[in-house]
């Protein structure tokens, strides 16, 4: 048996991962990254950059993608507990504008692979909140862009009266504050 197990969602491309954990009494152990064992379950990715941040209860950072030099991204959060949404904006999908989001935990240790081609944005739904992702292309800020995290058409569905957050408590920087619809992307590359 191999240490990865790969699921796929309902959006091609779009991954879930499930490591194999060896736990006992001490604690537990898992490999996150194994370019051999990745490859075995069909996922042949380079990472060049890996990037850590740290939140807190009603942090929503995103939707966010680069124009150009888009990233691939392997995404884990290692304490506490985030909604973490994908959105497809390959033109040519037949998914394109769809979102597909999962709660990522420390207790459930999935990983979410979102290929290159997609917005990305998660929210913080515990007290403290460390999420951890592996990029395939670097950090281009003259490339960065993104779509606002409550785009009508889009429509994700954040759980945040299931985790009693009120939308005007939420946390965005005044950069996210101010990102464009789909209806603006969509005119913006035509």
């Amino acid at each position: 048996m191999g240490k990865f197990k790969k699921i796929q969602t309902d959006i091609e491309g779009l991954y879930l991962v499930e490591p194999t954990v060896f736990g006992d009494d001490r604690g537990f152990f898992m490999e996150t990254w194994n370019k051999k064992d990745f490859l075995e379950i069909g996922l042949d990715l380079e990472f060049v950059q890996d990037n850590h941040s740290k939140s807190k209860k009603g942090v929503l950072r995103g939707l966010h993608f680069q124009k150009k030099n888009s990233q691939g991204k392997l995404v884990r959060c290692i304490k506490g507990k985030v909604y973490d949404v994908a959105v497809d904006l390959r033109k040519n999908s037949k998914t394109f504008g769809k979102y597909y989001g999962i709660e990522l935990t420390e207790e459930n240790k999935l990983m979410f692979y979102i290929p290159e081609g997609f917005a990305h944005g998660y929210l913080a739904l515990t007290e403290e909140v460390e999420f951890l992702y592996k990029a395939t292309n670097y950090y281009s800020p003259e490339y960065e862009s993104g779509i606002i995290w409550n785009d009508e058409d889009i429509n994700v569905e954040w759980p945040l009266k299931t985790y009693g957050i009120k939308e005007e408590d939420l946390i965005l920087s005044e950069k996210d504050k101010k990102l464009q619809t789909f209806r603006q992307y969509i005119g913006e590359t035509k």
